[in-house]
């Protein structure tokens, strides 16, 4: 199981507290060798908190590193630039912060593959994001797409009753991802608290992805130990 980490939260952190620098490298380097796998930005159309630089400095620091985006042919130019190993494509985030909602395949169907051709031609590996349901692991697989993101947010502040149902809901879902040979990994919400039982209902995926959750926890007992308690929890 690979772990895959999202350093939105240092960009972040260094807009709030006014200083230009974020350490990115650093907490690359620290990240991997505590058992990080993936490195990983989110960029918007504002291109805030996260940089075209961040994303530079994170590519020569992270030794895999994924680049997060919406479906929009207007921020291509960044990672045909930076050539990230991966771009994940997710949804717009309309309101505040949060982790980016799913793609709907069976809506964005036109931009969303006119995106993956640009991918395809530049030799970068894409990633879907969807939602944790039969019907869009289909549509996306009839896009061609090999390789997807569970969207994990909706269930874990649920309360127990809907979430043990909407882990049934993700069970069902990766074992068809499986079946249809899909690349699969969870993300959304995930922290220590949560990540085993996702990971129960879900022992098909290949990788699991943590970002607010860890970083509220390296504040704390500093990046290297948050990596690697959370490592322990997945099992």
């Amino acid at each position: 199981m690979q772990i895959v980490l999202s350093l939105d939260s240092w960009p972040s952190l260094r807009d709030l507290v006014g200083d230009d620098r974020s350490d990115l490298g650093a907490a690359a380097s620290l990240a991997e060798l505590a058992g990080v796998d993936c490195l990983r930005l989110s960029i918007n159309e504002d291109l805030v908190p996260v940089r075209e630089t961040d994303v530079d400095t994170l590519r020569r620091a992270a030794s895999f590193m994924e680049l997060q985006m919406p479906v929009s042919q207007n921020l291509m130019k960044v990672p045909l630039e930076a050539r990230p190993d991966r771009v994940v494509l997710v949804g717009e985030r309309y309101e505040g912060a949060g982790p980016a909602p799913p793609v709907d395949a069976r809506v964005s169907g036109a931009a969303l593959g006119s995106v993956l051709r640009s991918l395809e031609d530049a030799g970068i590996a894409a990633s879907v994001r969807v939602a944790p349901e039969l019907d869009a692991i289909r549509a996306v697989h009839a896009q061609g797409i090999s390789d997807v993101e569970i969207f994990t947010g909706y269930l874990t502040d649920l309360p127990d009753a809907e979430r043990r149902n909407a882990l049934v809901a993700l069970g069902d879902t990766t074992r068809l991802a499986r079946k249809l040979r899909l690349g699969i990994a969870v993300a959304g919400g995930l922290d220590d608290r949560n990540v085993r039982e996702v990971l129960i209902a879900a022992p098909s995926a290949e990788r699991v992805v943590i970002g607010r959750g860890l970083a509220r926890r390296a504040l704390l007992i500093g990046l290297d130990r948050a990596v690697r308690d959370f490592r322990d929890r997945m099992r």
